[in-house]
């Protein structure tokens, strides 16, 4: 994982923790840090000189500079390598599906444990995790994504909305609508607040309305940022959607994701694919294969070799 920003290494090494020598009883582990809670070292003897059993859980750099070479390092690697791994033999996946989780804006307002916490209730499915990505998503990947939905939506909400025209019509001026009145309401003001949901489904997403972004800046990443991961395994499609609950978090069974985490439907902590055909379509939208690692580290040591000439 690639971490960025205010002394990223002191940071993560806070964090990731130490080892800690003595732990003859429960009471020695106060559990501050990662490897406080999940590593392992364990000597042959009480001396403590040779090693029997070692564990980091998390490898981090101490130092800018150790970091630097190490990036250095895996560069060159990166830049002909697909961000989503494939390292099994052929037989295996014959019987594994793909399927693409985003982990959506909401959980991303301020720095919080909650995305953490989502992957870690999708880890339940005994599926392995092989692309992951922190994402700015276009205005025009969020229509190309959400854009078999739209006739959907406006024939399910367009109806909706037109009825509750018609109530408040007649409740405000005392007056019977008939049923071709509510009809001629459903197509127009019925699908122009549909067509309006829609817009805010991609705003969501994107941080821009469509109608607010300008023809050349469609392509330009978002305001927001979500996360895409791409989950591999046997029945991956069904276990993701079962942990992840319905889409409206409020008939969401309870312990799932957006039960715990959704507000209401277009703000429900996450979205899974729901076929594996679909899947595919939206990893190609989102370019999940696609590894930006080597083009974000020649840009941070093309700007560190700038800093370095001033």
């Amino acid at each position: 994982m690639l971490f960025r920003g205010e002394n990223p290494c002191e940071q993560l090494a806070t964090v990731v923790g130490s080892f800690q020598k003595e732990t003859g009883s429960v009471e020695t582990v106060i559990g501050e840090s990662i490897r406080d809670t999940y590593a392992d070292l364990i000597f042959t003897d009480e001396s403590q000189e040779k090693i029997r059993y070692f564990e980091p859980a998390v490898i981090t750099a101490q130092t800018q500079g150790e970091a630097d070479e190490t990036l250095a390092l895996f560069m060159p690697w990166l830049a002909k390598e697909s961000n989503i791994v494939i390292n099994r033999p052929p037989e295996y996946y014959a019987d594994v599906q793909r399927t693409l989780v985003i982990i959506k804006p909401d959980n991303w307002k301020y720095a919080s444990s909650r995305p953490g916490m989502i992957i870690d209730m999708f880890s339940r499915s005994g599926l392995r995790i092989v692309g992951i990505k922190v994402l700015k998503m276009s205005v025009s990947q969020a229509l190309q994504f959400y854009g078999p939905t739209k006739e959907g939506l406006k024939a399910k909400l367009a109806p909706i909305y037109g009825m509750q025209a018609r109530e408040l019509l007649e409740h405000e001026f005392n007056v019977h609508l008939d049923v071709q009145m509510q009809d001629m309401l459903t197509t127009s003001f019925g699908d122009k607040y549909s067509e309006e949901q829609f817009e805010r489904i991609v705003e969501f997403m994107a941080g821009l309305k469509p109608s607010d972004c300008k023809a050349e800046d469609l392509e330009k990443p978002g305001l927001v940022k979500c996360m895409v991961l791409v989950y591999e395994g046997k029945d991956a499609v069904q276990k993701i959607r079962t942990i992840l609950g319905a889409t409206d978090p409020n008939k969401a069974a309870a312990g799932t994701i957006r039960r715990e985490f959704g507000s209401n439907i277009r703000v429900n902590a996450a979205h899974a694919s729901d076929s594996p055909e679909n899947a595919i379509r939206e990893m190609g939208v989102l370019k999940a294969q696609e590894n930006t690692c080597c083009t974000l580290l020649a840009e941070y040591f093309d700007s560190k070799a700038t800093a370095s000439r001033r």
